[in-house]
């Protein structure tokens, strides 16, 4: 009979968790979505890449939802138990509250596995895949982001003007500047341009126009009946290479490793491999360790939190006060576990105590069970 009731209060926990989560994660996928239509509306991207970065952008949205989610579930489902007397149903039944408590925290160990498959591998594969629609973006949508008597830069060192677009497409009077370094420019001035696709690259075509060089502070120039502005050599503003959040968990301790000489037979080579793998960056590798290794363990902590809420019944004149306390402790940890990665620092023996301040608290919260339930007894 015991196993049924835990089965059940498990359950409901849990499909909770799974509604409150997906629910909170879909309403901000959809407002982080109209932002991210900048990638077509500004930087020139097709509706393929914004999809697949959008979609791909859902992992990590669920991993910062993740705690509240877990905390709000868990303590909701308590509240709607004592609400219902089942708690008390329970207690009169045998079940002790120290093992139901410990129930409860086996229990979360599950969420903390997937919290880390979630943190450690799901996300920053999915961020490099997004970003990696990216690199392989061909601006395909470059043409359309262009408009009549405006000068547009949604592409690196390029600028572009033209006065108006004919029903044919044919932009009339275009102005190009190519800035290709402090000391190297160009300008090109063309009557009549045109968009064309040659094999997989978009080809601007130049009529009836003249080209500016200017290098090194010396002038020529060239004119011309036709030309051809491979828009392709050209990249978007978006920034395309690989971020240390991106970087698989993997590489990131393999890093680690080496740059505090930890592994001795890595040579220079494979840490030339790992991208952002230099002592400049080892600030951002401490925190993507942490963030992803050792924030999922606080999730214990927070389901403990929730379990305070059974040290009091409904009944006790102090039960609405007691319950705002155990509410705003968890938000309130949950914003310190959200930012506690900015405590990280470049030395690892100072790192120790926040990498060991999960399991004191939990170590903390356990105890107080112990007491708090001993105290009552008594």
């Amino acid at each position: 009979m015991k196993k049924i009731i835990y089965r059940n209060l498990a359950t409901d926990c849990l499909k909770f968790f799974l509604l409150t989560i997906f629910t909170i994660s879909t309403i901000i996928w959809v407002l982080q979505a109209v932002n991210y239509l900048d990638f077509v509306i500004e930087d020139g991207h097709g509706f393929f890449v914004y999809f697949n970065f959008t979609l791909l952008s859902f992992p990590k949205i669920l991993s910062r939802i993740y705690p509240f989610a877990i905390f709000l579930s868990f303590s909701y489902i308590l509240l709607k138990y004592e609400d219902k007397n089942e708690l008390i149903i329970f207690w009169n039944f045998g079940i002790k509250k120290i093992n139901f408590i410990n129930f409860f925290i086996k229990v979360s160990f599950f969420f903390v596995i997937f919290s880390l498959l979630l943190n450690a591998l799901i996300v920053p594969s999915a961020q490099d895949k997004a970003r990696s629609f990216i690199r392989s973006s061909n601006l395909d949508f470059f043409e359309s982001a262009l408009k009549p008597k405006t000068f547009v830069d949604i592409v690196k060192n390029l600028t572009i003007y033209y006065e108006n677009k004919n029903e044919n497409g044919v932009l009339q009077n275009m102005f190009l500047h190519d800035k290709t370094s402090p000391n190297e420019s160009q300008t090109t001035i063309a009557k009549t341009g045109k968009f064309e696709m040659r094999g997989n690259k978009k080809i601007l075509v130049l009529y009836d126009g003249k080209t500016i060089n200017n290098v090194n502070r010396k002038t020529s120039e060239f004119n011309f009946s036709k030309t051809d502005f491979n828009i392709s050599n050209f990249s978007t503003h978006t920034t395309t290479h690989q971020k240390t959040q991106e970087t698989s968990t993997e590489e990131l301790v393999l890093c680690l490793l080496i740059i505090n000489n930890l592994k001795e037979d890595i040579d220079n080579k494979i840490q030339s491999e790992i991208n952002n793998c230099t002592l400049f960056n080892i600030l951002n590798i401490y925190k993507g360790i942490y963030s992803r290794l050792i924030k999922p363990i606080y999730i214990i902590f927070l389901v403990a939190i929730s379990l305070l809420l059974i040290l009091k019944s409904k009944s006790d004149h102090t039960f609405k006060t007691y319950k705002f306390r155990v509410y705003s402790l968890g938000f309130l940890c949950i914003v310190f576990f959200e930012s506690s990665s900015k405590f990280i620092s470049t030395d690892l023996i100072q790192n120790l105590f926040l990498l060991m301040l999960p399991l004191i608290l939990i170590l903390m919260i356990y105890f107080y069970f112990l007491i708090a339930l001993k105290v009552k007894k008594t």
